[in-house]
This record gives C-alpha cells, sequence and structure tokens, in this order.
C-alpha cells in the first residue's frame, strides 16, 4: 500500500534552499489534535527559537508554516502516528524516508530535537549534543536536547545557541 502525505499526522515543511529542518520523532498528542508542530505549551521549542535568534520573535505553533521565509523546516520520523516515543509502534519510524527527504532538499542542517530520533536515524548512540560526524548527502547534522516538557532534566539552552550561531555563520 502506498501511503500519501494526507494522512501525515503534521505536514512536511521542505523546500529547496532551507538553511535549517528540525526532525522530531513523533508528533505528541497535542501538536496532532492542534495540527501543528510543538504545540504543548509546555514544550520550549518556539520560546528556544526566539532566544537563540533563529527567529525574529516567539512563533505561535499554528505559524509553522510561515516558517520557510527565515530559512527553517519541519519534518518527524513518524508521519503516521502520534504520541509519546514509548507509545509509538515499533515500525513507526520511518529512516529511509527521512533520509530520502533531506537528499532531495538538501538543507544546510538537520536538526534532531532529541537523542533518542538522532539515534534512530543515525543507527547508533548519541553521545553528546552538538554538530554530529555524519552527514546526509551535503545536510550536516546537529542533535539537540528535546524541547519537550517531559524532558526537562535534559534540558539546556546551550546546545540551542550553539546550532543558531553555526545556521548564522558567527
Amino acid at each position: 500500500m502506498t501511503r500519501t502525505t494526507e494522512r501525515h499526522i503534521l505536514p512536511d515543511v521542505l523546500q529547496p534552499g532551507l538553511a535549517l529542518v528540525f526532525c522530531g520523532t513523533a508528533a505528541g498528542k497535542r501538536s496532532a489534535a492542534e495540527g501543528a508542530y510543538y504545540a504543548h505549551p509546555g514544550n520550549l521549542f518556539w520560546r528556544a527559537l526566539a532566544e537563540v535568534g533563529l527567529t525574529p520573535r516567539r512563533y505561535a505553533p499554528e505559524e509553522f508554516p510561515r516558517l520557510p521565509e527565515l530559512g527553517i523546516g519541519f519534518t518527524d520520523l513518524a508521519k503516521f502516528h502520534s504520541g509519546n516515543d514509548s507509545e509509538l509502534p515499533r515500525d513507526a519510524f520511518d529512516v529511509p524516508a527521512l533520509m530520502a527527504k533531506i537528499e532531495c532538499f538538501a538543507p544546510r542542517w538537520l536538526a534532531f530535537t532529541s537523542k533518542h530520533g538522532a539515534k534512530a536515524a543515525l543507527g547508533r548512540a548519541i553521545s553528546g549534543y552538538g554538530e554530529q560526524p555524519e552527514h546526509i548527502g551535503t545536510t550536516r547534522v546537529f542533535v539537540l536536547p528535546s524541547p519537550s516538557g517531559q524532558a526537562r532534566g535534559h534540558w539546556s539552552i546551550g546546545p540551542w545557541v550553539e546550532l543558531a550561531r553555526l545556521v548564522r555563520g558567527d
């Protein structure tokens, strides 16, 4: 059976020429219900983007389709499932589809918003946050601490600051 994008929980926001694409594992329940990336009020994603200067202001989750104007796109490893990582079926992550999308659209950076997502995509344990040695085509890879409220114990803005610096070319 061929899967179509109409069945995606959240649409990919991808186009050629993006500076940065954020990749989550799967839409959370709130994000799926609202049809917007990082929609839970306890999620630090939108605040972090503004704080580190990747966006000129704090965007609301429902404004995610506007971010390509700023060179930012979105995707997830699990396009057909939503919920916490522990609730997802074992085959929820479609790594080959992610790799094909990134090779096709070739953003300068792909940033995983969790070590779990990066581990699934890269096929290895992720020891630390920051730039990774792998490239996907010409795209450089970065791993961020999860902005989810459930991962607050692992939160640090530092890697987000570093990513913003690299994306800007500072």
